[in-house]
């Protein structure tokens, strides 16, 4: 469990893949009270990655320092850049991402929706090629919104899916996804202070193959 930055508000962490970022038995904040060494810690999840993801979050200590840092997000102050690699690559070296999203509940699953209506949200990103080569893409991307599996669908449904993708790709990759939480943005509960956390991903494949 890597804790970047820690004080009596927030803690900033690593997630890794496979772990639920939900407080339950082996969630995120679970392992963080073990890495304090005190099993009955305040820590609070105020935002989510997929259990698939890995990455930085920032927790809460307290009741009041989540409500601020909900509210941020609710309202569009709070920051969130990913990293990706991606099977192929965008037609433009950078652009927007505009789509509906629908979820199908049954089957767990984000689908891009034809049309407005019940339950459909809309989805906006904004992405930049890094590199590139004959097959894989890095990109930086900047989440406008936050709907469920996101940026995982709004690349797939253009043909270009994650690196270890197993929801929305027919492909088959020996890896964990290849989509991680690269920086996040955010005034501290307290301070008021903006504060900004950047972390790379791990040197493995597919990071180091394009």
């Amino acid at each position: 469990m890597e804790i970047l930055y820690q004080d009596r508000d927030i803690i900033v962490c690593i997630k890794p893949p496979r772990v639920l970022s939900t407080d339950e038995p082996g969630g995120l904040p679970d392992l963080v009270r073990e890495a304090l060494g005190d099993p009955k810690a305040n820590v609070r999840t105020v935002h989510r990655l997929d259990r698939v993801v890995s990455g930085l979050m920032v927790l809460a200590r307290s009741a009041k320092a989540a409500s601020e840092l909900s509210r941020q997000i609710r309202e569009g102050e709070f920051e969130k850049e990913y990293l990706a690699v991606l099977h192929g690559t965008p037609d433009a070296s950078e652009g927007t991402l505009r789509d509906l999203l629908g979820r199908d509940k049954a089957r767990k699953m984000t689908y891009v929706a034809e049309a407005e209506g019940k339950d459909i949200q809309e989805a906006v990103l904004d992405y930049h090629v890094l590199s590139h080569n004959a097959n894989l893409s890095r990109v930086q991307i900047r989440l406008h919104t936050g709907r469920t599996h996101q940026i995982r669908v709004q690349f797939a449904s253009r043909g270009l899916p994650l690196v270890g993708e197993r929801k929305y790709s027919i492909l088959e990759d020996l890896c964990e996804i290849a989509l991680w939480s690269y920086k996040l943005g955010f005034f501290h509960p307290y301070t008021k202070t903006w504060m900004e956390f950047t972390h790379e991903p791990p040197e493995a494949y597919p990071w180091t193959a394009v």
